[in-house]
């Protein structure tokens, strides 16, 4: 599949009042870095990058970053490792670029997406997941969008584990017992059983109380 590319321009300046005069322009600040490579001040247009990782479903997107200076440029495939969001405006204030190699293993944490309606939903039972993520380790190009579980034969009281699953060119890194999606009992039976329990405490006291008087 080919990769969506970014353009970047080789930033002139950095700190606060720099970030700010770029935001004003409608313009962010960012950074490429990488484990073999030096850092490099860059400024991105955050639409550009917003419609970027839009474009591919999941949070682990290869990107063609396209660098500039004046004439000349290169493209580096790289990763979003941190995107820095004002939450209030919708609107992203910074991004750091890390640069992958296409042969060399990557640990990502990928979504985990729970497939059909469990049969102990049709009984009452409440669907919860525990885990929306699983780290794995792979190369960056067989990085899954997502992982898909079916929990649709899971009954009340039924969980599935990250033990339970298997990733495709991919190791699994989390605790393997760990529990991603269970069916809990209705929340009215439990209320209930918890009265009837109340009630019987109230009732075994008062007895108690009777027979001491007498």
């Amino acid at each position: 599949m080919e990769r969506p590319v970014l353009k970047a321009e080789i930033r002139e300046g950095t700190g606060k009042e720099t970030a700010r005069k770029l935001r004003a322009r409608g313009l962010i600040p960012a950074i490429f870095y990488g484990a073999h490579t030096q850092t490099i001040p860059l400024i991105v247009d955050p639409k550009e990058l917003s419609q970027t990782l839009q474009t591919e479903a999941g949070g682990n997107v290869l990107i063609d970053l396209e660098i500039r200076k004046g004439d000349q440029s290169e493209r580096k495939v790289v990763m979003v490792k941190e995107l820095q969001l004002d939450h209030l405006q919708k609107r992203a204030l910074h991004s750091d670029f890390y640069e992958v190699a296409m042969d060399v293993l990557v640990t990502v944490e990928v979504p985990i997406h729970l497939v059909g309606k469990p049969e102990g939903t049709k009984m009452g039972g409440i669907l919860e997941q525990v885990r929306r993520v699983i780290e794995v380790l792979c190369l960056p190009g067989d990085i899954p969008k997502s992982i898909d579980i079916d929990v649709s034969s899971l009954m009340i009281g039924d969980s599935v584990h990250v033990n339970e699953i298997q990733v495709e060119k991919a190791k699994i890194l989390s605790e393997t017992n760990f529990t991603i999606a269970t069916v809990v009992p209705p929340l009215a039976e439990e209320k209930k059983a918890e009265e009837v329990v109340a009630v019987e405490a109230v009732e075994g006291a008062e007895v108690k109380e009777k027979e001491e008087k007498e």
